[in-house]
């Protein structure tokens, strides 16, 4: 069973809301948002297997994570509204189309059912060239991930997942680096189609959801609806919190 934390408290107006990070990420980096959404609903953070402290396995595949979905929304009562980003908006996308019985409302945020061919490669060799032996706060942590060309915004998303007091990641790197392929892939077995109400929510200078996608998306999502956040990146939750969260909760309460 994934490891999560909860925000609010489950009522009949609304069904719980279970939101699934990407890769490197964790439930902790959306708390806040998570807490914000908690007015109304009960809300869901879990941390995706190999990540944060969830158990760690020998597969990424995306069958297998939207099974570890599936079993938290068992273990909360379903159906549930989801929002998935990057890898969780995957994950997502797998869980609804495989069973749809469990999903009330869906929005993936930055991502679509394709396979890209960039790859995440970089950022693995970044944390590794982090001397964890040397670390006594996450800002040493930090000034390393500068040093090997990592970006400020994302030196501090990763450091959300380092253990400090026992000088190591809360990531498996050795199985996201092995399962890279899978990651940014796409399975292209399923088929689907989920025809219950799909937000895909993007970053508009973002280039993951492109045009050439939506007729894919609209094939196995045929009640999708499209929106772009302005001055956003892929990291649109991070970048814009305020306006993701505006998207999210118009689109779930509509």
């Amino acid at each position: 069973m994934l490891t999560y934390s909860e925000y609010g408290t489950a009522s009949a107006d609304h069904p719980s809301l279970i939101i699934a990070h990407g890769l490197y990420g964790s439930g902790r980096n959306w708390g806040v948002i998570a807490k914000r959404l908690s007015d109304t609903r009960h809300v869901i953070t879990p941390d995706m297997r190999n990540h944060g402290t969830s158990p760690r396995a020998a597969s990424q595949s995306y069958p297998d994570m939207a099974g570890d979905l599936a079993e938290v929304i068992q273990n909360v009562g379903g159906p549930v509204d989801l929002v998935g980003h990057s890898m969780g908006g995957k994950t997502a996308m797998t869980l609804a189309l495989t069973k749809p019985e469990l999903i009330n409302r869906l929005i993936i945020a930055d991502i679509a059912p394709v396979a890209y061919g960039h790859t995440q490669q970089g950022m693995i060799d970044a944390m590794r060239s982090v001397d964890l032996s040397t670390l006594s706060r996450r800002s040493d942590a930090e000034s390393q991930l500068a040093a090997a060309g990592v970006e400020p915004a994302l030196q501090s998303f990763f450091t959300q997942s380092l253990d400090v007091p026992n000088k190591s990641w809360r990531l498996n790197l050795d199985v996201l680096e092995a399962e890279m392929e899978k990651i940014i892939g796409w399975p292209e077995e399923i088929t689907g189609p989920f025809d219950g109400p799909t937000f895909f929510l993007s970053g508009a200078a973002s280039d993951y959801v492109l045009p050439e996608h939506r007729q894919k998306i609209k094939t196995l999502f045929p009640q999708a609806r499209f929106a772009k956040i302005p001055d956003a990146a892929h990291w649109l939750h991070a970048e814009k919190p305020r306006a993701f969260e505006a998207s999210v909760r118009a689109f779930l309460d509509a």
